[in-house]
């Protein structure tokens, strides 16, 4: 397998583009604090209200750690999979 030795010489334009550096920090517009979702998991479909679950397994949905015996609303479609797969409590 052969490799190539010789060094690669930076474009024109990219010597260009580190050269002239612009501060656009005006133009950035203000950070809002993120809302913490409706329901876990899938979002609500026109008109739905959230229905609220007790898991009886760990689950982890979007990144987030759920405990048995947590308590989450989620979408009830969502919920009726969730029933059907065994996550839930019977309560």
């Amino acid at each position: 397998m052969a490799t190539n030795t010789t060094t690669k010489k930076p474009s024109a334009a990219a010597e260009e583009s580190t050269e002239s550096v612009t501060d656009t920090t005006e133009a950035r517009p203000e950070r809002t604090a993120r809302r913490a979702p409706v329901v876990v998991g899938p979002p609500l479909n026109e008109g739905q209200e959230p229905v609220t679950v007790t898991l009886s397994h760990h689950l982890r949905i979007d990144g987030a750690d759920y405990t048995p015996g947590a308590r989450i609303p989620v979408s009830p479609d969502y919920a009726r999979r969730l029933r059907g797969q065994g996550f839930t409590a019977r309560t």
